[in-house]
């Protein structure tokens, strides 16, 4: 082995002796730091002062390490070792620099290294350091883990009991924050903790906050945005309160005896709603299935879904109705069907035996399930469209003409007026044995039932469904031809229709109108005979009356109304058939006489002045401008304006939490360009599109100009 490996390896012991001996001196000291940090801060001040004091350890360990370079080197073996004549630094020199006899004495040098024994410069243990630092570091640790516990007491407690009075805090700052939330046990979402202090969770969640505090308040609350105050309560050196999650809220941390909190963050809370169980209907394919020849069964297929579950059972309710006219009876009986299926997603299907359930020809069997999710301590319901299956009866004879068509006159659901009677009798003798609340609902129930009847009723007028192009299919066994066949005129029995008045002699019109078919009518909707819009309209009047005061929770007053459009109908129900007219649009005829000539009277005045549209929403607008940025000076905000429109509003906000948000922000800081820009971006949706604006009229050019000036002349003429 060479001399210099030797030299080089002897180094390295030395290294590895002198950092590990500054290690050991370091490590007691690092056990106190680490015992009071502990004790003072619990295990979050543990874990950053233990790598604190590994990284101040090993950087000096390190630094001890190096100081034995190749200067202490030489020193150590000239002074250890007397064969090395004081010339050990010829062994570290360059060899082209040396003299012969330097260079003589280095082959010396070199052959004394490698024929002894390799030298042990290793540094001795500091022992005595070492066990006077341990013996402290113990009794230091002893103290502190000795030292008797004071409730709420702090780092600046044990520095003031020790003499020595901390600085005065400036503000009061969170030091261990925890929310744990437990969701309702119906939903199957285990239970979690989370770091910060939003949260996003379904409605009914239990919520529990634990806050730790320095320096420690002498109260603290939670205060939500709309007002309410949740009082915290102190274990220890903890702050813990407890709520029900009913609402989506903003809330912040509030806390007394103590400097502000900071950051004053404002937290948000999200309810995630229990939504209500939906129903799918897989089989059969259609609302009204008319019945085959020979089918003894009919097959019912249902989907039902919900967020967080969906009851094992549901229940099939089956409507029996037999008879015509107003001599019809129902017969109701209810079911209970077994799901197969997830936990979310069940499957409900049944045969129905249609001989065991009476089923005759004229009848109609009408099917509907409900079901139930697993919300507690209230289930949801919901119920699926009505299902009806028809056995035709003979629906006598059909008469085609050149003109129109001819029908039986009363589809199967203008029977149901009746039974808007018989419920709403039902109900008043209840009365006394129902809640207020269920009482009122039930009526409007029934009052539903009266509004879908009057818009089915308002299409053989020519009415539309209150804005909707069709209305809503309901529970009532309907008709499905809808006012298809409806009648818009009375008709003779060969399908004729009646002659309006007696023509001019002559007109091709008044004579293919007296004795033929015209399909060419100024109407061009559906309409009936004078006589029987007449009735039907009564009839639709008083069922508007009977609607209203069963929408309010009356029905003793909306039955006279009821028995009146009962009436009416049984009226129109006389006809036994209407006639359904082929018309078209019948436009004015075009006066010839003034074309070309110049001719401008009744035309409207050029000098009209154009009137300003009205503002929709005028203190919107004003908020709106009031926001704008780029004023110099910034409009001043009217906060107490902005919070009454929000309330009054707040069904329009698609989230209203985004709007208290940003509200709070720009309270909190009025010159601020970004929070104004954020709640205009907010309210910017939710502004009115603007009205149409007249454009301003081209000029044209030299021979247009003198147009209109010849016109304006004419004018002032």
């Amino acid at each position: 082995m060479s001399a210099m490996t030797v030299l080089q390896r002897a180094l390295q012991q030395a290294r590895w002796r002198s950092g590990l001996d500054a290690a050991l001196r370091c490590l007691p000291w690092s056990l106190v730091a680490l015992a009071l940090a502990w004790r003072l801060g619990g295990i979050a001040a543990a874990s950053a002062v233990l790598v604190i004091a590994a990284a101040a350890t090993a950087a000096f360990a390190f630094h001890r390490a190096r100081t034995l370079d190749t200067r202490w080197l030489v020193r150590e073996l000239d002074a250890r070792r007397a064969d090395m004549d004081d010339s050990t630094d010829l062994l570290f020199a360059p060899t082209a620099n040396l003299t012969g006899l330097e260079r003589l004495q280095l082959g010396r040098l070199q052959q004394r290294i490698e024929s002894a024994l390799p030298p042990d410069l290793r540094p001795r243990w500091s022992t005595r350091a070492h066990a006077i630092g341990t013996g402290a570091a113990a009794v230091a640790i002893a103290a502190i883990l000795l030292w008797p516990a004071r409730p709420g007491a702090t780092f600046d407690d044990v520095l003031t009991s020790v003499g020595i009075a901390p600085a005065a805090p400036t503000q009061t700052q969170i030091l261990q924050q925890r929310l744990q939330i437990t969701p309702p046990g119906y939903t199957r979402q285990p239970a979690r903790d989370d770091a910060t202090l939003d949260a996003k969770a379904p409605q009914g969640t239990r919520l529990q906050w634990t806050l730790r505090f320095a320096p420690q308040p002498t109260s603290a609350e939670l205060v939500f945005h709309d007002g309410r105050r949740l009082k915290l309560t102190r274990e220890g050196d903890d702050w813990r309160g407890n709520d029900v999650l009913t609402r989506s809220a903003l809330y912040r941390v509030v806390v007394q005896g103590t400097p502000p909190l900071q950051p004053a963050t404002l937290h948000r809370l999200d309810a995630i709603p229990d939504r209500a169980p939906q129903l799918r209907v897989l089989e059969p394919d259609r609302s009204l299935s008319l019945m085959t020849q020979g089918q003894r069964s009919w097959s019912l297929a249902f989907e039902g879904s919900d967020d967080y579950g969906v009851a094992s059972t549901a229940t099939l309710h089956i409507t029996l109705a037999q008879g015509s006219g107003e001599n019809i009876t129902f017969r109701e009986q209810s079911m209970t069907i077994a799901g197969s299926g997830s936990a979310t997603v069940k499957r409900f299907a049944h045969r129905l035996d249609l001989a065991a359930l009476g089923l005759a020809a004229g009848d109609d069997l009408i099917v509907q399930l409900s079901v139930n999710d697993n919300r507690t301590p209230s289930a949801q319901s919901a119920r699926s469209a009505s299902l009806i299956l028809r056995w035709p009866s003979d629906l006598g004879t059909e008469t085609t003409g050149l003109e129109g068509m001819v029908k039986k006159v009363l589809p199967a659901y203008f029977r149901s007026q009746r039974q808007i009677i018989i419920d709403a009798e039902a109900l008043l003798k209840e009365k006394r044995k129902l809640e207020a609340d269920r009482y009122v609902k039930r009526s409007d129930e029934i009052g539903v039932d009266q509004r879908i009847l009057r818009m089915r009723y308002g299409q053989f007028l020519g009415e539309e469904a209150e804005g909707e192009p069709k209305p809503p299919p309901t529970n009532d066994a309907g008709d499905t031809h809808g006012a298809d066949e409806t009648a818009a005129a009375p008709a003779d029995e060969h399908g004729h229709a009646e002659a309006g008045g007696a023509g001019k002699f002559g007109e091709e019109g008044a004579v293919l109108e007296e004795y033929g078919h015209t399909h060419d009518h100024a109407e061009a909707a559906t309409l009936l005979d004078p006589d029987t819009r007449k009735l039907l309209k009564s009839a639709l009047d008083e069922m508007w009356q009977s609607e209203g005061h069963l929408r309010q929770g009356h029905p003793d007053l909306a039955l006279p109304y009821a028995y009146r459009a009962l009436r009416f109908i049984k009226q129109v129900q006389q006809a036994t058939r209407i006639y359904l007219a082929r018309v078209g649009p019948e436009l004015p005829p075009i006066d010839e006489s003034r074309r070309m000539s110049g001719d401008r009277a009744g035309l409207a005045r050029r000098d009209d002045a154009l009137v300003a549209a009205d503002i929709a929403d005028p203190t919107l607008a004003a908020l709106w401008n009031s926001l704008d940025a780029s004023q110099v000076p910034a409009a001043a905000i009217d906060f107490t304006a902005l919070e009454r429109w929000l309330r009054e509003h707040e069904a329009r906000l698609a989230d209203p939490l985004a709007f208290v948000a940003a509200i709070e922000a720009l309270r909190a800081d009025p010159d601020c360009a970004t929070c104004r820009a954020d709640l205009r971006a907010l309210l910017w949706p939710l502004l009115p599109r603007p009205a149409a604006t007249v454009p301003r009229r081209n000029a044209g050019d030299a021979a247009g100009r003198r147009y209109l000036d010849a016109l304006r002349q004419e004018v002032l003429k």
